[in-house]
């Protein structure tokens, strides 16, 4: 019955036509990104502006998380609005021009040639992204429900379009005057709308709804919920206004003190799901999503020791590193797994078995992909991590490679267990 309810939560609706590709090209690109930085690992002891660190960045940032995020989104929406998505058309659209425009922009990062090839990347992704909000917005206000869940992730995805405009307009400020300042200098205001505005406030919203779900738990917070809401998009607004009217880099503590209290109330979220679950086990593919929400604590204390050393004596270059590493390699990708594995085989064993259940003996969902391979993912990753995090704060290139080492296996092992569910054929009694 548990399975039964979670699988007509997250199969209502949209086609997997739909969403399927994203996640396929957010594998891939997981893989491609790991290859780049065992190839580029010595970037990372260098400044935070070379083209490979960019280019490595960009795909993590847009074709990991941002189009794996788009594909669930585009399966979980109709769920949180208790309504359809309005359109498959747009989702296709967003997903080409998404998909064709990411890798024109990581090669003209990472032969660092920003003039037409980039600003032609630039433009497709900020059409699929306003295919994406254009389907996201009639989808809810055809629905007529308020949800906060929904809400997190419609301001989510305005901060994402924003996120992508200022990135167009950097790569023209590289060519043309169109800013007052070069590109460098507002690297930061583009990167926070993205991490605070797009993913964290997008992970909020759907893990304060899935994790309770995945979880069989009771607890529900409303309250709590616009608080964080409110504390994370009131801090980035904060952050925004201090960088363009102000001086003073001590003032950058208010915004970093408002998302810290939201991450805190979103972990007592968690916390409280947690404790007040009705399925006592805890697989392993929630384990690594409910360690993801600890993981944010690394970027964290990465932020606060670089606004610390701002006020005091200057940028920290390793702690800068450290801090974009921790977000896209860290908590961005530990939620990625946990989540992968708890939506993905119930898309395929909904495509699979959907006409089938109720006939014959159909494997659980579960079934779909190897536990084995996921636990060994976990390892790996795990590992991977915390030797890269540490090369990068003593610049040692060998502790880095031997760090890329692991996330490339991570990557490999990944990609084996998503496309083993992806091409899953039906399997009879």
């Amino acid at each position: 019955m548990i399975v039964a309810n979670n699988n007509s939560l997250l199969t209502k609706n949209t086609s997997y036509k739909v969403v399927l590709p994203f996640y396929g090209y957010a594998a891939l690109s997981f893989l491609a990104a790991t290859l780049l930085l065992f190839t580029s690992s010595s970037a990372f002891t260098q400044h935070y502006f070379h083209p490979q660190t960019l280019a490595i960045t960009h795909l993590m940032a847009l074709g990991w998380g941002t189009m794996i995020i788009l594909g669930a989104s585009h399966q979980l929406v109709p769920v949180l609005i208790e309504g359809k998505l309005f359109s498959n058309v747009l989702a296709h659209v967003s997903f080409s021009l998404a998909a064709i425009g990411i890798p024109l922009l990581v090669y003209s990062f990472y032969v660092f040639n920003i003039g037409e090839l980039a600003q032609c990347g630039a433009i497709l992704i900020n059409a699929a992204i306003v295919s994406y909000l254009i389907n996201l917005a009639i989808s809810i206000a055809k629905s007529k429900n308020e949800n906060v869940h929904a809400v997190f992730v419609f301001t989510a995805a305005l901060w994402l379009l924003l996120t992508t405009l200022v990135g167009l307009l950097l790569t023209y400020n590289f060519t043309l005057t169109i800013l007052p300042k070069d590109s460098l200098y507002y690297l930061s205001l583009h990167a926070h709308m993205g991490i605070i505005g797009w993913f964290l406030l997008l992970v909020m919203g759907v893990g304060s709804r899935l994790i309770p779900l995945f979880l069989i738990s009771k607890y529900n917070n409303r309250k709590l919920l616009w608080w964080i809401y409110s504390l994370i998009n009131g801090g980035l607004l904060s952050f925004i206004f201090i960088f363009l009217y102000s001086n003073q880099t001590f003032y950058f503590f208010f915004p970093v003190i408002a998302i810290t209290t939201a991450l805190i109330l979103f972990g007592h979220y968690c916390l409280q799901a947690y404790r007040q679950r009705i399925r006592k086990q805890v697989d392993d593919q929630m384990k690594i999503s409910l360690l993801s929400v600890l993981m944010i604590a690394v970027p964290v204390i990465a932020l606060i020791g670089i606004v610390a050393l701002l006020v005091v004596s200057g940028q920290n270059i390793k702690l800068v590193l450290l801090y974009g590493f921790s977000v896209f390699f860290g908590w961005i990708t530990a939620i990625i797994f946990g989540m992968t594995f708890k939506t993905l085989p119930f898309i395929v064993w909904n495509k699979v078995y959907h006409h089938k259940s109720g006939l014959g003996k159909t494997p659980n969902p579960k079934d779909l992909f190897s536990n084995k391979l996921f636990i060994g993912m976990g390892i790996a990753y795990l590992t991977g991590f915390i030797l890269f995090a540490a090369g990068i704060l003593i610049s040692n290139t060998l502790i880095l490679k031997s760090g890329t080492i692991f996330l490339l296996f991570t990557a490999a092992l990944y990609n084996l267990n998503v496309f083993k569910i992806l091409l899953h054929k039906p399997q009879t009694a």
